[in-house]
Protein backbone atom coordinates (compact mmCIF):
# COMPACT_ATOMS: atom_id res chain seq x y z
CA UNK A 1 0.00 0.00 0.00
CA UNK A 2 1.41 3.33 -1.16
CA UNK A 3 0.30 6.16 0.41
CA UNK A 4 -1.52 7.96 -2.29
CA UNK A 5 -5.03 7.10 -0.87
CA UNK A 6 -7.79 8.30 -3.31
CA UNK A 7 -11.53 8.85 -3.07
CA UNK A 8 -14.16 6.71 -4.63
CA UNK A 9 -15.12 8.76 -7.17
CA UNK A 10 -17.55 6.85 -8.84
CA UNK A 11 -21.07 4.97 -7.41
CA UNK A 12 -19.72 1.65 -8.82
CA UNK A 13 -16.74 1.98 -7.27
CA UNK A 14 -18.61 3.32 -3.77
CA UNK A 15 -21.10 -0.32 -4.50
CA UNK A 16 -18.04 -2.44 -5.23
CA UNK A 17 -16.50 -1.14 -1.62
CA UNK A 18 -19.79 -1.93 -0.24
CA UNK A 19 -20.44 -5.07 -1.77
CA UNK A 20 -17.30 -6.40 -0.50
CA UNK A 21 -18.04 -4.93 3.51
CA UNK A 22 -21.13 -6.86 3.13
CA UNK A 23 -19.41 -10.14 3.18
CA UNK A 24 -17.27 -9.13 6.71
CA UNK A 25 -18.35 -10.98 9.85
CA UNK A 26 -19.26 -7.54 11.38
CA UNK A 27 -21.29 -6.00 8.02
CA UNK A 28 -23.95 -4.00 9.41
CA UNK A 29 -21.19 -1.96 11.98
CA UNK A 30 -19.06 -1.97 8.92
CA UNK A 31 -21.15 -0.91 6.52
CA UNK A 32 -22.36 1.81 8.51
CA UNK A 33 -18.77 2.90 9.72
CA UNK A 34 -18.50 3.26 5.90
CA UNK A 35 -21.83 5.03 5.40
CA UNK A 36 -21.13 7.50 8.16
CA UNK A 37 -18.04 8.59 6.77
CA UNK A 38 -18.44 9.37 3.20
CA UNK A 39 -21.53 11.13 4.24
CA UNK A 40 -19.40 13.34 6.84
CA UNK A 41 -16.59 13.28 5.85
CA UNK A 42 -15.30 12.74 9.49
CA UNK A 43 -11.65 11.55 10.05
CA UNK A 44 -11.38 8.27 11.01
CA UNK A 45 -9.92 8.60 14.59
CA UNK A 46 -13.40 10.97 14.69
CA UNK A 47 -15.51 8.37 13.49
CA UNK A 48 -14.42 5.29 15.71
CA UNK A 49 -15.00 7.02 18.62
CA UNK A 50 -18.47 8.14 18.23
CA UNK A 51 -21.34 6.97 20.30
CA UNK A 52 -25.24 6.48 20.29
CA UNK A 53 -25.49 9.79 22.44
CA UNK A 54 -23.14 11.69 19.83
CA UNK A 55 -25.56 10.92 16.83
CA UNK A 56 -29.06 11.04 18.24
CA UNK A 57 -28.97 14.42 20.23
CA UNK A 58 -29.81 16.13 16.75
CA UNK A 59 -30.08 16.40 13.65
CA UNK A 60 -26.80 18.11 13.46
CA UNK A 61 -24.92 16.92 16.64
CA UNK A 62 -21.53 18.64 17.63
CA UNK A 63 -18.60 16.58 17.96
CA UNK A 64 -14.88 18.41 19.20
CA UNK A 65 -12.56 16.94 16.40
CA UNK A 66 -9.29 15.01 18.18
CA UNK A 67 -6.94 15.96 15.70
CA UNK A 68 -7.62 19.93 15.84
CA UNK A 69 -9.52 19.86 19.23
CA UNK A 70 -11.91 22.12 16.99
CA UNK A 71 -15.87 21.80 17.58
CA UNK A 72 -17.82 20.34 14.32
CA UNK A 73 -20.84 20.20 13.70
CA UNK A 74 -22.14 16.99 11.70
CA UNK A 75 -24.66 17.66 9.50
CA UNK A 76 -26.46 14.03 9.03
CA UNK A 77 -30.37 14.77 8.50
CA UNK A 78 -29.98 12.80 5.22
CA UNK A 79 -29.14 9.35 7.47
CA UNK A 80 -31.58 9.60 9.89
CA UNK A 81 -33.60 6.69 9.44
CA UNK A 82 -29.97 4.86 8.79
CA UNK A 83 -28.81 6.04 12.34
CA UNK A 84 -32.13 5.40 14.25
CA UNK A 85 -32.52 1.65 12.48
CA UNK A 86 -28.79 0.94 13.47
CA UNK A 87 -28.62 2.41 17.00
CA UNK A 88 -32.08 1.68 18.13
CA UNK A 89 -31.15 -1.38 20.55
CA UNK A 90 -27.84 0.48 21.37
CA UNK A 91 -27.91 2.01 25.23
CA UNK A 92 -26.83 6.07 24.69
CA UNK A 93 -23.26 5.47 26.00
CA UNK A 94 -22.86 2.93 23.69
CA UNK A 95 -19.65 2.70 20.91
CA UNK A 96 -21.33 3.21 17.52
CA UNK A 97 -18.32 1.26 16.10
CA UNK A 98 -17.79 -1.54 19.08
CA UNK A 99 -14.67 -3.80 19.00
CA UNK A 100 -15.20 -7.78 19.15
CA UNK A 101 -12.26 -6.98 22.35
CA UNK A 102 -14.11 -4.25 24.22
CA UNK A 103 -14.04 -1.00 23.55
CA UNK A 104 -14.35 0.74 20.36
CA UNK A 105 -12.41 0.02 16.83
CA UNK A 106 -9.26 0.93 16.68
CA UNK A 107 -8.29 3.14 13.41
CA UNK A 108 -6.05 0.71 12.50
CA UNK A 109 -8.19 -2.21 12.91
CA UNK A 110 -10.83 0.08 9.91
CA UNK A 111 -7.28 0.44 8.16
CA UNK A 112 -6.49 -3.41 7.76
CA UNK A 113 -10.42 -3.88 7.05
CA UNK A 114 -9.85 -1.81 4.45
CA UNK A 115 -6.69 -3.41 3.07
CA UNK A 116 -8.78 -6.44 2.94
CA UNK A 117 -11.50 -4.96 0.66
CA UNK A 118 -8.68 -3.15 -1.35
CA UNK A 119 -7.20 -6.27 -2.59
CA UNK A 120 -10.05 -7.75 -3.26
CA UNK A 121 -10.89 -4.56 -5.33
CA UNK A 122 -7.06 -5.14 -7.00
CA UNK A 123 -6.57 -1.46 -5.62
CA UNK A 124 -3.58 -0.06 -3.90
CA UNK A 125 -4.93 3.20 -3.10
CA UNK A 126 -7.41 2.92 -0.53
CA UNK A 127 -6.91 3.64 3.46
CA UNK A 128 -8.86 5.03 6.06
CA UNK A 129 -9.01 8.31 4.36
CA UNK A 130 -10.27 7.28 1.51
CA UNK A 131 -13.93 7.72 3.18
CA UNK A 132 -13.24 11.08 3.99
CA UNK A 133 -11.57 11.89 0.25
CA UNK A 134 -14.77 10.12 -1.43
CA UNK A 135 -16.94 12.94 0.24
CA UNK A 136 -15.13 16.04 -0.45
CA UNK A 137 -14.86 14.58 -3.93
CA UNK A 138 -18.43 14.39 -4.61
CA UNK A 139 -19.75 17.10 -2.44
CA UNK A 140 -17.50 19.19 -5.15
CA UNK A 141 -18.40 17.41 -7.99
CA UNK A 142 -21.86 18.16 -6.68
CA UNK A 143 -21.71 21.43 -5.85
CA UNK A 144 -18.28 23.16 -7.23
CA UNK A 145 -18.10 24.87 -3.75
CA UNK A 146 -14.69 24.81 -2.59
CA UNK A 147 -14.73 27.25 0.02
CA UNK A 148 -17.26 25.39 1.51
CA UNK A 149 -15.76 21.91 1.52
CA UNK A 150 -12.64 23.83 3.04
CA UNK A 151 -14.53 25.13 5.83
CA UNK A 152 -15.93 21.78 6.42
CA UNK A 153 -12.42 20.01 5.94
CA UNK A 154 -10.72 22.53 8.39
CA UNK A 155 -7.88 23.51 5.14
CA UNK A 156 -6.41 26.59 5.11
CA UNK A 157 -6.73 27.25 0.99
CA UNK A 158 -8.32 25.70 -1.60
CA UNK A 159 -5.70 24.63 -3.29
CA UNK A 160 -5.27 22.49 -0.33
CA UNK A 161 -8.68 21.41 -0.60
CA UNK A 162 -8.51 20.74 -3.94
CA UNK A 163 -5.47 18.50 -4.27
CA UNK A 164 -6.86 16.48 -1.31
CA UNK A 165 -9.64 15.32 -3.34
CA UNK A 166 -7.51 14.96 -6.25
CA UNK A 167 -9.60 17.06 -8.35
CA UNK A 168 -6.83 18.81 -9.82
CA UNK A 169 -5.43 15.89 -11.79
CA UNK A 170 -9.36 15.50 -12.52
CA UNK A 171 -10.10 18.80 -13.96
CA UNK A 172 -7.07 19.33 -15.49
CA UNK A 173 -7.28 15.74 -17.78
CA UNK A 174 -10.92 16.78 -18.48
CA UNK A 175 -10.25 19.90 -20.06
CA UNK A 176 -7.03 18.32 -21.86
CA UNK A 177 -9.09 15.65 -23.33
CA UNK A 178 -10.02 17.08 -26.21
CA UNK A 179 -7.78 20.46 -26.22
CA UNK A 180 -5.56 20.26 -29.82
CA UNK A 181 -3.70 23.28 -31.50
CA UNK A 182 -2.47 23.40 -34.80
CA UNK A 183 -5.09 20.90 -36.40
Amino acid sequence: MGYNVQPLRSQQEINDFLFCLRRNKNAERDVFLFLIGINSGLRMSDIVKLKKKDVITSKNPRIVEQKTGKTRILYLSSLQDLIHGYTAALDPEAYLFPSTKGGHLEVNTVYQMFQKVANLLGRDDIGTHTLRKTFGYHYYKKTKDVATLMEIFGHSSEKITKRYIGINEDEISETLLTFRLGF
